[in-house]
């Protein structure tokens, strides 16, 4: 017998998707599927991409990101920063409201003020929380006293130093407004009760099955004359399969459908990344930039055991292991040429300040890592140890064509595979000496790539998951957040990731591009490069 939650749901999409028969139903919902699962709705551990888009539709930050990259008003309405660029003062919207629930005065959401967004901040740093987000403040702010509310609508942060990437670091989902009744009394449990002010609200998550996520009728941005968002509803399926989720795309059972798996991407598109003829005016096909570098990471701390004894702790190995992998041939035929081979820093392509040119990364040279393997005392791989990669089914493909590359110049390299969640759990501990990674980025600024390989960013405070340690680059880190002017940042920038590139913690394999569908439908929907899922402007037909 159905739970009572799950048949209401059920009878409600019944009534939403039905033919219409007496009189018209306009009503519309957006289906898309996550096939790598939702770990949580709580934005204090939106760290991967499908709580991040989740979290979008249902909270708020005090800014927001347009599609040109460009930090602009969203709960906060204006803002100005203090000469000295260490303290922040934002003026609030007064018509923002927090979504119903029975834990509010009489059951009907309240006004968001400045206290809340006090509350939520403190929150990301409070330790008994342990967000996923809280190496963002690390090293800026002295702790909770930092957020302060003079009034309801005015919300002040104080930095210990200037940090000119600030704005755009609040565009996270980290930094969503969260309701203290609410967060308070679930707790942990947040997660599967959230409260936002955002333009959808949450209905009903059975995990594994089905998401709803309903129009939220309150809320309080505008397009033109007309509330905002279009849609009724959001419903998501978690079909873990890729081919039988496009499989679903194809028959229209899904509006959006992101990223194809390598079992089929040949029936979709030409090795140059254009539509085969069998798909071609199916449906849309969005390529665009993608602010997501695509890696293998190594830890190189000889103090941690599991490195000790692992071949990868000489540099000349990690050096080697990026010499031998042709990515040109990865990005074209595993790829479809969807994506840039990775040949420069650890920060992306389209990101402000990438330079191909002054960044100076591995192209494909496997004598030049056979000749590091020698100097490293392994002639051809001989008495070396086998080394394990470690990856998650969803880049099988792609880990074997590295595992034939290493091996061909005498690296041998054995693969394991592990469920993703699993796999990001060992990552985020120091757990596993070689994996591969993907560091979306959380704000559009160069930072964020960098803040990876900071040496207080060490695991579990941060994402430092190579457990990398380099004094010049913590002082160039640390100065960057002097530096107003964004051409002489990004200068800066690009000295670390050299820095990076000469010890070689990360192989970068390339450089992503997004690959979006959507049916014919659809439109109103958002094209930008941190692949951000925006749905509030979406209609369908």
């Amino acid at each position: 017998m159905l739970p009572l939650r799950l048949l209401v749901v059920l009878v409600f999409f019944t009534m939403l998707v039905s033919c219409k028969q007496s009189e018209p139903d306009n009503r519309t919902v957006f289906t898309l599927n996550l096939d790598q699962g939702l770990s949580s709705l709580d934005p204090a551990f939106a760290r991967n991409q499908y709580v991040i888009w989740m979290d979008n539709q249902i909270f708020d930050s005090l800014v927001q990101m347009n599609d040109s990259l460009e930090t602009v008003p969203s709960v906060a309405k204006s803002w100005e920063i203090s000469p000295d660029g260490k303290t922040y003062t934002f003026h609030l919207r007064n018509d923002v409201y927090f979504h119903d629930d029975p834990l509010f005065v009489g059951g009907k959401g309240r006004r968001c003020v400045a206290s809340d967004f006090v509350y939520s901040f403190r929150r990301i740093i409070d330790p008994k929380i342990a967000s996923s987000g809280g190496w963002i403040f690390n090293g800026k702010v002295s702790g909770m006293d930092a957020f302060e509310a003079p009034n309801d609508s005015t919300f002040v942060v104080k930095l210990l130093n200037p940090f000119p990437p600030l704005l755009s670091m609040l565009t996270a989902q980290y930094c969503s407004v969260v309701p203290h009744e609410v967060a308070d009394h679930y707790g942990k449990d947040f997660r599967s009760h959230p409260i936002g002010t955002g333009p959808f609200k949450f209905k009903y998550w059975k995990e594994g099955e089905i998401l709803v996520l309903l129009k939220n009728e309150k809320y309080w941005e505008m397009d033109g004359d007309q509330r905002l968002p279009y849609l009724d509803a959001i419903k998501a399926t978690f079909i873990s399969d890729k081919q039988t989720a496009f499989m679903e795309f194809v028959k229209k059972k899904l509006d959006f459908f992101n990223s194809l798996d390598g079992s089929y991407r040949d029936d979709i598109l030409t090795k140059s990344g254009k539509p085969t003829r069998k798909y071609k005016g199916k449906f849309q096909m969005i390529i665009a930039p993608y602010l997501n570098t695509e890696y293998l990471g190594m830890l190189v701390d000889t103090n941690l055991a599991i490195v000790k004894s692992s071949p990868t702790r000489d540099k000349r190995i990690r050096q080697a292991i990026s010499y031998a992998i042709d990515r040109r041939r990865l990005v074209k035929y595993l790829r479809n040429s969807v994506g840039t081979p990775g040949h420069a820093g650890f920060i992306p392509r389209g990101m402000p300040g990438f330079s191909a040119t002054e960044v100076k990364g591995y192209e494909y040279n496997p004598e030049k890592a056979k000749k590091l393997l020698a100097e490293a005392g392994y002639p051809n791989g001989k008495n070396m140890p086998p080394i394990t990669l470690q990856t998650s089914t969803t880049y099988k493909d792609l880990i074997e064509f590295v595992q034939g590359e290493l091996n061909s110049v005498g690296i041998r390299c054995v693969v394991e595979v592990n469920q993703s969640t699993s796999l990001r759990d060992l990552i985020a501990k120091n757990s596993v000496n070689f994996f591969r990674g993907s560091w979306i980025a959380d704000y559009p600024d160069g930072e964020n790539y960098l803040s990876v390989f900071y040496s207080k960013n060490y695991v579990p405070i941060g994402p430092n998951y190579t457990s990398f340690k380099n004094a010049k680059f913590d002082r160039l880190f640390e100065a960057s957040y002097y530096e107003p002017d964004n051409e002489k940042r990004y200068a800066m920038y690009r000295q670390m990731d050299n820095l990076v590139m000469e010890e070689a913690p990360v192989v970068i394999l390339y450089y992503d591009q997004l690959m979006n569908l959507y049916q014919n439908g659809i439109s109103g929907f958002s094209t930008n490069a941190q692949n951000l899922l925006i749905l509030k402007r979406v209609k369908k037909k």
